[in-house]
């Protein structure tokens, strides 16, 4: 347990350095991520009017849901096949830019836009399942959930360097899960782990600061600041997470593709992330 969390620590900080060799990786996520905040605003309010109408509420919802749901996970496989895109190039020895990021995901977008739909049947078929069945129901969907999310782990990666459709792109990422990493994914548990310690420093430093503010009674200016920072904090905090699971995600692809140690990650250290189903 101990040995596998401090190897989740050094493959995080194996993984920043490749994130330092190109910061503007960053900007992909923080451009998915406007992008997110308008579709969510362009659904909103269609979503609060459907709710008032009681003929066409289920069904409205439900479509509404599809839809968001193709949407949302279209702008994000986008940005990801963009980001994962300008990653493989840095691993290969290019100097990738935006633009270059933009041009792979642009080239992929037919077969972007069918995982997004198929994406978003499962997501709505996991949402049934939640509402219908009560606890177990929402068990069972989150079991589902995360078999779909370790199976399609390195489907971004494979869309983002061949030709493949969408299908054959989930068949190939659960293929190479299955060859390389059974059934044990010890690289996402690793960030997931360190991002969430981050995330509750980060809340810590938060109250404890929120008390002491209280206590000198501050006023609205200094409260205003404290906001800001706390809300800047977060958000880099996300976007860092973000960036490094992309890039990750592009390493372990290659890995796992190729057998052969990626720039900017320690060999040992990457090929001990990888568990052989015994």
């Amino acid at each position: 347990m101990f040995d596998r969390l401090s190897r989740s620590f050094r493959l995080v900080g194996a993984s920043a350095q490749v994130l330092r060799q190109d910061k503007h990786l960053m900007l992909f996520p923080i451009i998915s991520g406007l992008a997110l905040f308008l579709v969510l605003l362009a659904f909103a309010l269609p979503l609060l009017g459907l709710d008032s109408i009681d003929g066409v509420k289920q069904g409205g919802l439900y479509s509404t849901a599809f839809l968001f749901y193709v949407v949302q996970y279209f702008v994000i496989f986008y940005f990801n096949t963009a980001l994962v895109g300008a990653v493989v190039m840095r691993l290969e020895g290019g100097s990738p830019t935006l633009g270059d990021g933009l041009r792979i995901a642009n080239s992929r977008i037919g077969t972007i836009f069918g995982y997004a739909v198929i994406s978003a049947t499962i997501g709505v078929i996991l949402r049934a399942i939640q509402e219908r069945v009560g606890f177990i129901g929402r068990l069972i969907a989150g079991l589902l959930g995360a078999g779909w999310a370790v199976a399609t782990f390195l489907v971004v990666p494979v869309i983002a360097t061949s030709d493949r459709g969408a299908l054959d792109s989930i068949s190939e990422s659960t293929a190479l899960l299955k060859r390389s990493w059974g059934e044990n994914v010890a690289g996402q548990v690793g960030l997931n782990v360190a991002f969430s310690l981050l995330y509750l420093c980060l809340l810590a430093g938060a109250v404890v600061l929120a008390m002491l503010l209280a206590k000198l009674a501050a006023g609205p200016v200094a409260v205003g600041v404290f906001a800001a920072i706390v809300l800047l904090a977060f958000l880099g905090c996300v976007l860092m997470h973000a960036t490094l699971t992309g890039i990750y995600s592009a390493v372990l692809y290659r890995y796992a593709l190729y057998g052969s140690d990626a720039p900017g990650f320690d060999g040992p250290v990457l090929a001990s992330a990888f568990r052989q189903k015994s």
